[in-house]
């Protein structure tokens, strides 16, 4: 995992920084209970898969790096700006894609009224929607639906129009929660490769249930249990840390079983 060298825009930092995500110690609370726990973390540029169990905090972590909830304790830098309740997010705010696992919209938009909305939300300037919008309908294999409305589109489709969505802004950091759920065999596929050139330029988490799809898509996975940092490293490392003794159908995912099961006695303790 190699440092971002990218400048930070200038409405966001006059200065380089080191890591589009950084977390230093951070605790974020999903309602009452504690999700986050004592998090260390720095993402650069590449295509990052966030895997861990349900319950693990993978969520609440994506929303706390969409800015949607704010560290409870700790520090975290998006963009090289710090993540607290005393500063203006609007500017980092342009700069972030963002899929959450449930999306609202209105149902009478078409995919392509849906996506000009988005970029709007996101400050894209007025000359530059119409051709941001045809690009990432495009990106995602809706170019032949962008005037049809979104209540006709099946769940594949709606999720793509997501996909869209996200990427509207072209951001530098893309924060994708589970993207793939509702997609068949052959768009997932596309939106493996998709993740590939996107993960040249930007910063991309996803997070996944999906072994394989980290496995064929992603330069970096982060694992996390019960709101801790279990294991970071590269795909290959992840298959090493299993062995054929572990649960599995792949070297993946008798690393992915491995290295839960070492984590298993912190498990249950909040």
């Amino acid at each position: 995992m190699t440092p971002a060298t990218s400048t930070a825009p200038a409405d966001i930092a006059p200065q380089t920084y080191a890591w589009e995500i950084q977390a230093t110690g951070l605790k974020v609370r999903a309602g009452k209970k504690l999700a986050v726990d004592g998090l260390d973390l720095s993402l650069g540029t590449g295509t990052h898969g966030l895997l861990g169990p349900n319950g693990a905090g993978k969520t609440t972590l994506i929303r706390a790096l969409s800015t949607v909830l704010r560290p409870a304790e700790g520090e975290l830098q998006l963009l090289g700006t710090r993540v607290d309740a005393t500063v203006d997010l609007r500017s980092v705010r342009r700069r972030i894609g963002y899929l959450p696992q449930e999306f609202g919209y209105y149902t009478r938009f078409t995919v392509r009224e849906f996506v000009e909305y988005m970029a709007w939300l996101k400050e894209v300037p007025q000359a530059e929607i119409p051709a941001a919008v045809q690009r990432a309908v495009e990106r995602v294999g809706l170019a032949d639906q962008a005037d049809q409305r979104m209540k006709t589109l099946s769940g594949g489709m709606v999720r793509r129009a997501g996909i869209a969505q996200a990427i509207v802004n072209d951001p530098t950091v893309l924060l994708l929660d589970e993207p793939t759920v509702g997609l068949d065999p052959t768009q997932r596929l596309r939106f493996r490769e998709l993740l590939h050139q996107l993960g040249r330029d930007a910063c991309v988490v996803v997070s996944t249930h999906l072994v394989e799809d980290v496995a064929a898509a992603c330069t970096d996975v982060v694992l996390f249990d019960q709101g801790r940092l279990v294991f970071q490293g590269t795909p290959a490392d992840l298959a090493a840390a299993g062995t054929a003794e572990h649960p599995g159908d792949s070297p993946l995912e008798r690393g992915y079983s491995a290295l839960l099961q070492n984590s298993e006695p912190q498990r249950g303790t909040w």
